[in-house]
């Protein structure tokens, strides 16, 4: 008996094996449905021209069908949106988009902000894909979750900063990329201070 279809249009966050050597298991987050764990047959010859397989940080639009109630979706046709392959040149930039990644699929996303969720994970891999900072991509990535999924980053974290330390932040949250100064120690200092107030406030899992 068919189970129940269902078209969205998602990002990918996790591959993995599925135990199978037909099928691997994906990870995507949408935002009408949030996270969702497919199923996609895994091609046994070279897959046609015209059939892009799924990647890591993928955005695509997928028609999918479950038979157990939605644990578990099997894709039955995707078609590919946008690919982040610029992600993949760089070590760090692909260690970033993977906290990204991991920061959406580790912790529960509250109903209300799923679509905010989807645009952070589109900002954020675009970004990521182009800019020469991904340090900041990060932290920017991070103190925005905290904020939409509504922690008091704000009220708590932001009190507990120098004077000089929040004009320092402040231009790294809010100006963009490309006018940006701030040396790697810099950035990974503050990105330490907001890690360890997230490790020390909430119940969010960074890894």
């Amino acid at each position: 008996m068919p189970g129940a279809p269902l078209q969205t249009t998602a990002l990918v966050l996790a591959r993995l094996p599925s135990g199978s050597d037909s099928f691997e298991q994906l990870t995507v987050f949408c935002a009408e449905h949030g996270l969702l764990h497919c199923l996609r047959r895994v091609a046994s010859k070279k897959p046609a021209p015209n059939s892009t397989p799924l990647d890591l940080f993928d955005e695509a639009e997928l028609w999918l069908e479950s038979s157990n109630q939605g644990h578990t979706w099997f894709i039955k046709e995707h078609r590919l949106i946008k690919r982040h392959s610029g992600i993949g040149r760089s070590y760090s930039a692909l260690k970033r988009a993977a906290a990204v990644s991991g920061l959406v699929t580790r912790n529960p996303v509250s109903d209300e902000s799923r679509p905010g969720i989807a645009e952070l994970l589109r900002h954020s891999f675009a970004a990521l894909e182009t800019s020469d900072r991904p340090d900041i991509v990060w932290l920017k990535s991070l103190y925005c979750f905290l904020r939409d999924e509504g922690y008091p980053v704000k009220e708590q974290w932001w009190p507990l900063l120098a004077e000089a330390d929040r004009v320092i932040a402040a231009r790294l949250l809010n100006q963009p990329l490309a006018a940006q100064t701030a040396d790697p120690d810099t950035v990974e200092r503050f990105t330490r201070r907001l890690a360890d107030w997230v490790k020390a406030e909430t119940e969010i899992r960074l890894g």
